[in-house]
């Protein structure tokens, strides 16, 4: 059910520049760690660039603010990090073709009811990927908290490294994602396609828990399902 990845980018198939739908807390985490290794990032919000300079103040001069249909477009991939409940304003046109990393989770009390995921008929990351049916959609990012993001990296083969799970339907996005995963310091373990995504959403052993790759694994394997279709 899950497999451990080891991989790395290199030459012309190496991410230069990512697209953020979505600048909060996680969005900007990533960008900051993109930023580190020398890629540029073009962010986004609901409310307008003009509402992100302080942001791009912070991030500095490889960071530039756009709209989402411009940062979908912009980037060679793009991360949404936005609410659940807004996921059909993602830009699809400007996303074909693309490999997108959804970090989004379902809150109910946020979100409010979504009757497919409530009976577990689909998953969140499948939601999207059916709004974006010419992308290929890689569910990461969304079990770890945003601070961890830039303070729990460590360079590979450290001891206890911590791994992050990945879901997905397109083996060469999947390969991508870990890529830039394994890029920003962190060990990963392929959960299989999208479906499968719900094994490391809220609620389940791998969220927002550290885990290396062996517990990663047995985690998201205990993973249990509450509903039923």
């Amino acid at each position: 059910m899950t497999e451990t990845t080891s991989t790395s980018q290199t030459g012309s198939s190496r991410v230069r520049t990512i697209g953020f739908i979505g600048s909060g807390n996680i969005g900007s985490a990533l960008a900051r760690l993109a930023l580190g290794r020398g890629m540029d990032v073009v962010m986004s919000n609901s409310r307008g660039p003009e509402t992100l300079q302080a942001l791009l103040l912070e991030l500095g001069d490889r960071a530039r603010a756009a709209t989402p249909a411009e940062a979908a477009a912009a980037g060679d991939v793009v991360v949404v990090s936005i609410p659940l409940k807004n996921f059909r304003a993602v830009p699809a046109a400007e996303l074909a073709g693309k490999t997108v990393i959804d970090t989004m989770n379902y809150y109910p009390q946020r979100d409010g009811r979504i009757p497919e995921l409530d009976d577990e008929s689909t998953t969140s990351s499948e939601l999207l990927q059916a709004h974006l049916p010419d992308s290929q959609v890689v569910k990461a990012f969304n079990t770890i908290h945003f601070e961890h993001l830039t303070s729990q990296g460590s360079a590979p083969g450290t001891p206890s490294r911590r791994a992050l799970p990945i879901a997905g339907d397109s083996a060469e996005a999947k390969k991508q994602v870990a890529a830039l995963i394994h890029e920003f310091g962190f060990d990963v373990v392929d959960a299989g396609p999208l479906a499968e995504g719900w094994r490391f959403q809220p609620d389940t052993p791998s969220y927002v828990t550290a885990l290396d790759t062996d517990s990663l694994s047995e985690a998201l394997a205990k993973a249990a399902r509450t509903a039923g279709p």
